[in-house]
């Protein structure tokens, strides 16, 4: 593996990151003014979506593992709002689906490489209600009454290979006299693959954070209501994959080929029930979710595109141009706060979504798309850990975070609301929605996200 490669900021790039946030939190705005079905980040963002939780991606994070800076992460998130002790059946994988994480690394707009898992339903005892019929201490023990097990594949040149293979999902933490030791059974739900590489099926904490009543009218329309993580005391489902960077890059050679584009997207059959509550699947696997980059569904695909979008192929997303040229939502915001939209086309933007930014995180002569884009190059940079960390990311003069790949960390709404604010022309003014760290804390370690609150806890949205 090759040495880090240090890339300086400069304004452009900055220029860069605030239209991001402006076109982002225009689109918030708009999400208070309209009806729909968005929520954010990807929570709840598209019609069909929001009517089959099981495959709604929520948020996808990409970075080089800050304790193994030879190794790249991954972390998708699914199925969100989890109440806690929201059982009997708690929070499942969808069995039938295809989860995929899509890695394009040599700038194309097609996956090169695909980690797929696919899950399968076991029940000890279908003569109870019971998820557990006694106290679980062990992923095999048999009070676990449901369980869930996965193949992993990953899938290259279009060869499908098996890397892991019936390995059991962490289930639902369904309370601490049902689990008294759920940090365990996580743990030994890790499952180890090739050369040192990882993966696990789980449920955390969800480590969004943010106010959501940004969708009242922006806060209240006079930031009043600010200073609330919506999405405390909720759980999402996880999957995380760690592996060795080399393995991704094109000619797997990460230090010629830093530079990958990442996606998630589920997929499914045709699902009927029959009389007797039997399902059948058939038919071929159909897309219905897709999740790159942070609020670009919800806030800058219209409703009416949402599900097109979710069913759509980066190589395809020239369908989606005029959203980012001669986009609405700027024009909204002159409108109702004053702030001169810049004028279109908004050629500006087609980096923003579709090619990444040169000289950062960008594949010369890549087909634009939209991707969640990485410089494996990059040397991690965590809190405590470097003089250049910040959760700004890139306009804070952190190129290991956000829009380089995402970490847990970064905080993407109050980029947005600086940024539109004019931060970049001297007009800080520092709002924010005054939720600057998670709910609960991140771990050092793979798989790096929060524990999952208890079903046990009486008050799971309270800190």
């Amino acid at each position: 593996m090759g040495g880090t490669k240090t890339i300086a900021m400069i304004p452009v790039k900055k220029l860069f990151v605030g239209m991001t946030a402006m076109v982002l939190l225009a689109g918030l705005v708009v999400g208070g003014f309209t009806p729909g079905t968005s929520d954010a980040s990807s929570h709840r963002e598209a019609p069909l979506v929001a009517a089959d939780p099981q495959v709604d991606a929520t948020d996808l994070y990409a970075f080089v593992s800050p304790d193994d800076p030879e190794m790249l992460t991954i972390i998708s998130n699914w199925i969100p709002f989890q109440e806690p002790a929201g059982g009997p059946n708690f929070y499942p994988w969808g069995t039938g689906v295809n989860y995929d994480v899509n890695i394009d690394n040599d700038g194309d707009a097609r996956a090169d490489v695909v980690y797929r898992w696919k899950f399968k339903n076991h029940y000890r005892n279908k003569d109870t209600f019971l998820y557990n019929t006694g106290q679980v201490t062990s992923l095999d023990d048999m009070d676990l009454n449901f369980y869930q097990t996965y193949d992993l594949l990953k899938v290259r040149n279009g060869k499908s290979t098996v890397v892991v293979d019936d390995a059991i999902a962490a289930p639902s933490f369904v309370g601490d006299a049902s689990m008294p030791d759920y940090a365990a059974l996580e743990a030994d739900a890790i499952e180890a693959f090739g050369m040192g590489n990882r993966t696990i099926a789980g449920q955390s904490e969800d480590p969004f954070f943010l106010d959501l009543r940004v969708f009242d009218l922006l806060y209240g329309a006079d930031l009043s209501e600010a200073g609330d993580d919506t999405l405390a005391g909720f759980n999402v489902n996880y999957l995380a994959l760690q592996v060795d960077k080399d393995e991704v890059a094109a000619a797997g050679n990460a230090a010629d080929n830093p530079v990958v584009g990442i996606w998630t997207t589920a997929s499914r059959r045709t699902k009927t029930v029959t009389k007797n509550g039997r399902i059948q699947r058939r038919g071929e696997f159909v897309q219905v979710s897709r999740l790159g980059m942070p609020l670009v569904n919800e806030v800058v695909i219209p409703l009416r595109d949402k599900d097109r979008f979710n069913a759509s192929e980066p190589k395809d997303d020239v369908q989606f141009l005029d959203y980012v040229t001669q986009p609405e939502l700027p024009t909204l915001i002159e409108a109702i706060y004053g702030i001169p939209a810049p004028a279109t086309p908004r050629n500006d933007l087609v980096a923003v979504f579709l090619t990444g930014v040169e000289g950062l995180n960008q594949i010369p002569g890549g087909q634009p798309s939209e991707q969640l884009r990485l410089n494996l190059s990059i040397a991690p940079c965590e809190q405590g850990s470097c003089a250049e960390y910040s959760e700004f990311g890139v306009i804070g003069g952190d190129n290991a975070g956000f829009p380089n790949g995402r970490r847990l960390a970064d905080d993407i709404i109050d980029i947005a609301l600086r940024v539109v604010e004019g931060a970049l022309v001297g007009q800080d003014t520092m709002l924010s929605d005054g939720v600057q760290v998670n709910d609960a804390p991140f771990r050092d370690s793979f798989p790096y996200v929060g524990l999952p609150f208890s079903g046990s806890d009486t008050d799971p949205h309270t800190p």
